[in-house]
């Protein structure tokens, strides 16, 4: 018997968990580091859907939040061509990474690797584990399961907020590649689309076609080219050809599958199939308007939001859900439970008066606070979007390189990176300001919440030209909190300065 078998056990058996140990290290392994030093290549290769044109796709770790995320390749093999457009490269990619959106998959940072004869851009991208609306929807049908109308509304309405998140940029994102493999569900139903790096902006100068390749769509791809519009690669792009692929992605979602032939392409004849199984006339419209041959004629994504099948006036209870999670750092973090630990759950919250009829009364008593919590986290998550009532206002995109890249040659500096732009938004502040008798000055200890749960503790010694605006200008330069934030942690340590700054009366 193999030393430290348990009895009954072979030394095969025993041997089992001692290799799946050693190749559990071997994928853990670090092949590689980012020049700062905080994303590590690990050697266990992730398949984040179909990603054109995308040579190698790897799962990292980010070793200042600790998660795992995604290292991909893009490899080019003539440098010559790739140094004379390296300045067109970096500007797509310095575009997308400030693209923040909850259902958008976020494309953290990027660099260059130029040496020898070869080219490489690396970006770092968040993994999404839970897989791709393709293989739920293959799932869905095995099990014999049909749509959810009310899952398939809350679907579209995530994807459609993206892609007006998109389209309203300035100049307009195309994602050009939107198929049922590039847009994934989490296990709580949140809704992220991927592959959004490897198209160019509408309004910018295209890559060349001596680097289109290994970033263009792969045509080759049969079984997903009925998600492309007849005019793809003929014309110009624009946003109407995310709407054609949106419409059938949205046809897909609604029959579960559109039947092929193997992998092969499929055919007009099952597409026409699938339409008119449609039995609600109000998803038929609005599937058939984004499916229009002419792309002038679909509607944009923003209309299609307020499309009757989809539209319904925003509930009290989300609206009230948005504003408290958008205020969340004026409370403290375990506010909810807080407050129903003091709630009298005999006490009446809302009543309907009926003429000559005993009235309607709803309890707190009738509340609950274990769904309330989970309606807010999917809310926060961006399960439940707000749609946009006023017009859409663009997200301007810098048109040149706004921040210094990463060089490869450079030395390793230490976590936080300075000068990353931080995404998170603050949830929660507090402050400590204690005098140091020895300096005769007051040193400031901030501790801040972020959106993802993470506590970030700043400390420093103020001076007695230091101003609040200065100070959170400062850390929005450096990394520390998100731009939208600063105004509000300024006026945050305005009020901490006049408590501990004036003199007692």
């Amino acid at each position: 018997r193999a030393r430290g078998a348990e009895p009954g056990m072979s030394g095969a058996e025993a041997a089992l968990p001692a290799e799946k140990e050693e190749e559990s290290e071997e994928e853990s392994e670090v092949l590689e580091e980012s020049p700062c030093g905080r994303w590590q290549k690990r050697r266990e290769q992730v398949n984040q859907g179909n990603m054109p044109g995308i040579q190698s796709t790897f799962l990292a770790m980010d070793t200042e939040e600790g998660v795992e995320v995604v290292w991909n390749e893009l490899h080019f093999t003539d440098k010559k061509a790739f140094k004379a457009h390296e300045e067109k490269i970096n500007t797509m990619f310095e575009q997308l990474v400030v693209v923040d959106h909850p259902n958008i998959v976020k494309l953290h940072k990027y660099w260059l690797d130029v040496k020898d004869s070869k080219a490489r851009v690396i970006f770092i991208t968040e993994y999404v584990s839970s897989g791709s609306l393709k293989q739920f929807l293959k799932k869905t049908k095995k099990n014999h399961k049909a749509m959810n109308a009310r899952a398939w509304k809350r679907w579209c309405t995530q994807i459609l907020s993206a892609l007006s998140f998109l389209h309203s940029c300035d100049p307009p994102i195309i994602h050009g590649n939107l198929t049922s493999d590039t847009i994934f569900i989490q296990h709580n139903g949140l809704i992220k689309i991927g592959s959004v790096w490897h198209r160019v902006f509408a309004n910018d100068a295209a890559i060349p076609d001596d680097l289109r390749s290994p970033i263009r769509i792969e045509r080759e791809e049969q079984r997903n080219l009925h998600f492309f519009p007849p005019e793809y690669g003929h014309v110009a792009d624009g946003t109407a050809v995310d709407i054609f692929s949106f419409g059938m992605c949205a046809l897909e979602m609604a029959v579960l599958e559109i039947q092929s032939n193997g992998d092969s392409r499929v055919s007009e004849e099952a597409i026409a199939r699938a339409r008119h199984s449609l039995d609600d006339p109000n998803m038929r419209d609005f599937i058939l308007g984004c499916l229009l041959l002419n792309p002038d004629k679909r509607p944009t994504a923003h209309n299609l939001l307020f499309h009757q099948v989809l539209f319904e006036v925003h509930s009290l209870k989300l609206l009230a859900a948005h504003c408290f999670i958008n205020n969340q750092y004026l409370m403290p973090e375990n506010v909810v439970e807080e407050k129903t630990k003091e709630l009298d759950l005999n006490m009446v919250m809302a009543e309907i008066r009926r003429e000559g009829r005993p009235a309607v009364q709803w309890r707190y008593s009738e509340v609950s606070f274990l769904e309330l919590d989970k309606f807010l986290e999917d809310v926060r998550n961006g399960i439940y979007p707000l749609m946009n009532f006023a017009a859409t206002r663009p997200l301007l995109l810098p048109r040149a390189l706004s921040q210094p890249q990463e060089d490869p040659q450079k030395a390793k500096t230490p976590t936080p990176e300075p000068f990353d732009v931080e995404t998170r938004k603050v949830v929660q502040m507090q402050c400590s300001m204690e005098m140091n008798e020895e300096k005769a000055q007051w040193h400031l200890t901030l501790l801040l919440t972020l959106e993802d749960k993470l506590h970030r503790q700043l400390s420093y010694d103020l001076l007695p030209t230091d101003s609040s605006k200065g100070l959170a200008s400062e850390l929005v330069h450096y990394g520390f909190i998100h731009e939208d934030d600063c105004e509000m942690l300024a006026n945050f340590l305005e009020n901490a300065f006049h408590k501990h700054r004036s003199p007692p009366l």
